[in-house]
């Protein structure tokens, strides 16, 4: 049987791979500013991590886009129960993710000890969950895996 094919794709490249890393590694990021934050309270990481956030966001919801695109667009993907899971963390992490940017905006730097470090923890900790999942859609579903690698 072949593989579930990558609906979203340049040249046959799948474009969800290439986007996620962006948005796991701005919210890993605000997380690392959080936690240095904490040692220093130096206001700057609190600036940083708005932006990281914001940023993290908009690639996340263009993630989305795309991933959305992959889900509707082959059969063989919206069977398996993985991507479910996938798609169900990461919702949640956008979810916490858009209320610490918000509580951030909106409140500086008094918001971060302890809840948006909190936040920032738990959408890590999901983002591992989602992750996980990701890695089991390409190495047990071949999601985006070619048929033909030529």
């Amino acid at each position: 049987m072949a593989h579930p094919r990558s609906t979203a794709n340049i040249a046959g490249h799948p474009i969800h791979p290439m986007l996620v890393p962006f948005p796991i590694a701005y919210f890993v990021g605000t997380f690392a500013c959080d936690i240095a934050y904490w040692y220093s309270a130096n206001e700057l990481l609190v600036t940083g991590s708005v932006w990281l956030l914001g940023a993290g966001l908009v690639v996340a919801a263009l993630a989305a886009i795309v991933g959305l695109i992959e889900v509707t667009g082959d059969r063989q993907i919206r069977e398996l129960s993985t991507v479910w899971w996938h798609a169900s963390a990461n919702v949640l992490v956008v979810v916490v993710e858009a209320i610490n940017w918000l509580l951030r905006y909106q409140q500086g730097a008094t918001i971060v000890l302890p809840t948006g470090f909190t936040l920032s923890l738990v959408a890590v900790v999901v983002l591992l969950f989602s992750g996980w999942m990701g890695g089991k859609l390409v190495f047990a579903g071949g999601v985006g895996v070619a048929d033909n690698p030529d």
